[in-house]
């Protein structure tokens, strides 16, 4: 990492989304934020393609939640791919696709300044549909080879909606790649004045393939006199590569060099930003991985590594923050060891010594949510009489990024402990297996094989079913007494015939052959979906044997059908994760700047916060529920604290002298946003400590099959895994079919509310993509306004999950009432023809109200 050579503007393009977000709340507010996206490329509104992601219904939350541009494509008003449009030849069908477009732009020109934020795509990979050689293309001759009607259609719908909204951006051609061809297209729109506003391709290819092919488009602007033009990449990536941090990271060091912006492939199923987001609000390893390269700053410099530009090596990308004072560097891609050298480190900026925090963001599988960063190392460096920090990197694993923050070092932080003492992996592929229905899988994705999902090694290992005697049995060793985290890693196809009767499926954990646990492993949208269940085991020095059984004498058998890829192992002791520190100076910062002169304090720095400046964390919770959120402080005047943008009512933190405040919260599990703001004086913020857990906010919970229900709604016992085996079902399809519950509040004001529920509601897809629906409740409170929430599929409805939504309580009594209605087209007359739009609400198994905060 060259600090003293600029490469230019921090951009954060890489953290674009294709089909990302279903709608406001699918995924929430807070992970859209944290993941700093900045583009979106989605359908047309009350397309049916796929259920949700109408471009709509998804720009309001995106905007509000920090982005950039919202990408509409056109095309995806009409269902299948390739795209059916109607219309008995070519003529025909490109005059029921113009009359769509002006629809659709008629309908964003009622957005108000959200407006601002659409850029229309008139045609996706028209080579491969619309102007291709298929059955439903324009007249079955690809323009590659002929573009005379695809050149002319791409002049007459600019116009058409240049016409309509003088103030349009218009992006293409959005071809599968950069043809040769693509030149002429760009000749030719310069000779007819429709040069697009933002220049758009696929990469479907390889890191390398970016790099080259941005230089290659360069060039024939240079030669064709236009631009340069902004470029959005807006599908990168592959089933092997996306939700692998130690991929992914390759990809975005190329996209940031070329400084432009790319949005994450399309495989899967849309609302969980492209297998970045798990449920509603937590992110796994991917997420964590554009957290981090979303709070990079300043400008990039150049890095050097020991492959060039080639995939499947160690790759990265570095920014130096002068105003900051601070360094970030984000690598991975390699296993094994590694030197990161900081070069030309300017003493004005650091000193004669920085301070170096080394972090990990591990993979965590495509639905398994994943703790902040793990801290590897904090520690004080002297630089060199060159000029140098070399940092050396033993033991990375290729499926890990990892993060370098460096700041000024030298006055007298007491290094961070690391986040684990001690932890290991276990692959299934290499574990022992006894009894009957052994099968062995794979092998899986790998750079010869792209398509296929990544695993931790080649293979999974399968046999865990309905009527199994199987055993998978793993040796371990660990190094002293304690309790320890496990991880099984896992996957259960939910439309496979033998996991639907029950949906999770259950297997039996044993320690030595004692000490049994019932464990229900993750649900994914295919196989090789890999989730985490998580437990503790209490082991002692020394050598274990740890199996995971089909059947267990005293608990029960399998029902259903699971394939195992690992299992990690974790020393649970005093001080990694409990509680989680956030450094000030680490956080996102508006209107100041860290103090790196202050003794005394955890990190390298403190943050002085006068009235009017902030600083912004992004906290972790693994559950829906109370932590002790910590303010440590160096005093000097007072402070706001915000959760997600609302402030809480409690006291101010701060004072006139070093202390700690700590505030009770109610925290969502998984992605919390927490804002400091200063409010008067001058507050120093030192850090924040969070710890989950507390019985100040007492939740209280209600069954809903207690509730009061109306018309259709009826209590179920279809669902076991639901509280006392009892849910309820069928509210929807009318208001009439509802479900009342009266909730208590000891004291008015802001409340959490915890929703368990389960949908497994899925639509018919046309072709690669599952398509699971999200189901909505809209909830009316005492009586006032209904509002809609939306509920991401939990893979089957008996897998039940919470969703945490907070409102408005008075003291006393309080009536929640939650019914469904399926929601129309953007029009209010209409509506989907294809059951991509649910009528019904979640099935609700109970409430649970909170307090939001105590001081």
């Amino acid at each position: 990492m060259d600090l003293a050579t600029d490469t230019g503007p921090f951009h954060g393009g890489a953290s674009g989304s294709l089909y990302g977000i279903y709608g406001d709340g699918v995924p929430s507010r807070n992970v859209i934020e944290g993941m700093h996206v900045r583009t979106v490329s989605t359908k047309a509104q009350d397309g049916p393609q796929h259920p949700g992601a109408d471009a709509l219904e998804v720009l309001p939350p995106f905007v509000d939640s920090g982005g950039k541009d919202l990408y509409i494509y056109l095309t995806d008003i009409y269902r299948g791919f390739p795209y059916e449009w109607p219309g008995a030849d070519g003529p025909a069908r490109l005059a029921d696709f113009k009359e769509k477009i002006r629809k659709q732009v008629r309908q964003v020109l009622t957005m108000g300044a959200y407006k601002a934020h659409v850029v229309y795509v008139p045609f996706n990979e028209p080579e491969g549909n619309m102007f291709g050689t298929g059955d439903w293309s324009y007249d079955k001759v690809s323009w590659l080879d002929d573009p005379q009607q695809y050149f002319t259609a791409w002049k007459d719908t600019y116009h058409l909606i240049k016409s309509l909204d003088p103030d349009a951006r218009i992006a293409g051609p959005n071809t599968m790649e950069l043809y040769d061809q693509v030149k002429g297209f760009l000749q030719y729109a310069k000779d007819n004045g429709v040069v697009p506003d933002v220049m758009t391709w696929h990469e479907l290819s390889s890191p390398a393939t970016v790099r080259t092919n941005v230089a290659r488009y360069r060039q024939w602007e240079r030669e064709i006199g236009i631009g340069p033009l902004p470029i959005n990449v807006n599908e990168y990536g592959h089933n092997y590569h996306l939700s692998v941090p130690g991929q992914v990271i390759q990809w975005v060091s190329a996209i940031e060099e070329s400084k432009i912006d790319a949005d994450l492939a399309y495989w899967n199923i849309d609302g969980n930003l492209n297998d970045s987001v798990v449920e509603a609000n937590k992110g796994n390893g991917q997420w964590w991985l554009f957290n981090a390269y979303g709070q990079m700053s300043g400008h990039t410099v150049r890095v050097t590594a020991p492959h060039p530009n080639v995939q499947y090596t160690l790759q990265g990308v570095a920014t130096l923050d002068a105003d900051k004072k601070q360094s970030r560097a984000l690598f991975g891609g390699k296993s094994g060891d590694a030197d990161i050298v900081f070069q030309n480190i300017d003493p004005e900026l650091f000193g004669k010594t920085v301070h170096a925090t080394v972090q990990e963001i591990p993979w965590t599988g495509q639905v398994g949510d994943s703790a902040q960063p793990l801290r590897l190392s904090d520690q004080e460096v002297e630089v060199g009489a060159d000029g140098t920090v070399t940092l050396p990197m033993i033991g990375m694993n290729d499926m890990s990024a990892y993060q370098v923050i460096l700041s000024p070092g030298g006055n007298g932080a007491v290094p961070a402990k690391p986040s684990v003492a001690w932890r290991s992996t276990y692959k299934a592929e290499n574990a022992t297996y006894t009894g009957s229905g052994y099968s062995k899988n794979g092998p899986e994705g790998s750079p010869q094989d792209v398509e296929k999902f990544a695993a931790s090694g080649t293979y999974n290992i399968g046999g865990l079913r309905t009527g199994s005697d199987g055993v998978l049995s793993f040796d371990v060793d660990v190094p002293r007494d304690g309790t320890y985290d496990l991880s099984v890693f896992a996957n259960s196809y939910n439309l496979h015939d033998l996991v639907k009767e029950q949906g999770l499926t259950n297997v039996f954990l044993r320690v030595d052959d004692k000490d049994p646990q019932e464990l229900r492993l993750p649900l994914g949208y295919k196989w090789v979906v890999w989730g985490h269940t998580d437990t503790t085991v209490k082991l002692t020095a020394g050598s274990h044997r740890i199996t995971l059984s089909a059947q267990d004498p005293d608990l029960g058998v399998t029902k259903g059908d699971a394939i195992i890829d690992k299992i990690d192992l974790a020393l649970r002791d005093r001080h990694p994760t409990q509680p989680a520190v956030y450094e000030a100076e680490y956080a996102t910062l508006t209107g100041t700047r860290p103090d790196y002169a202050r003794p005394g304090a955890s990190g390298p720095g403190t943050v002085p916060l006068p009235k009017g400046s902030s600083a912004t964390f992004w906290v972790y919770s693994p559950t829906d529920g109370e932590s002790a959120v910590s303010v440590d402080h160096f005093g000097g005047g007072r402070a706001k604290v915000l959760l997600d943008g609302e402030e809480l009512d409690v006291p101010q933190v701060g004072g006139e002298t070093k202390g700690t405040d700590t505030l009770r919260v109610f925290l969502s599990g998984g992605i919390n946003k927490i804002t400091v703001n200063g409010d008067s004086k001058e507050l120093v913020l030192d850090r924040l400590r969070v710890a989950s857990g507390g019985s100040t906010l007492a939740p209280t919970v209600y069954q809903a099959e207690n509730g009061t229900l109306t018309g259709a709604a009826k209590v179920t016992t279809a669902y076991p895994f639901a509280a006392g085996g009892k849910a309820v079902t069928d509210i929807g399809a009318a208001k009439a079919n509802a479900l009342t519950l009266d909730v208590a509040a000891e004291r008015a004001g802001r409340h959490a509310l915890t929703i368990r529920y389960s949908n497994g509601e899925q639509a018919p897809a046309t072709h690669y993509n599952p398509d699971p629906i999200a189901r909505h409740a809209d909830l009316s409170v005492n009586g006032g306004p209904a509002r809609r929430i939306l509920f991401p599929t939990t893979f089957h409805f008996n897998s039940f999950q919470d969703l945490t939504i907070r409102v408005t309580l008075k003291q006393g009594t309080n009536r929640l009432t939650f019914t469904a209605e399926e929601l129309p087209d953007f029009d209010g007359d209409t509506y989907n023809e294809h059951g991509q739009r649910s009528s019904y609400a979640p099935v609700i198994d109970q409430i649970a109200v909170t307090p939001l905060a105590a001081g």
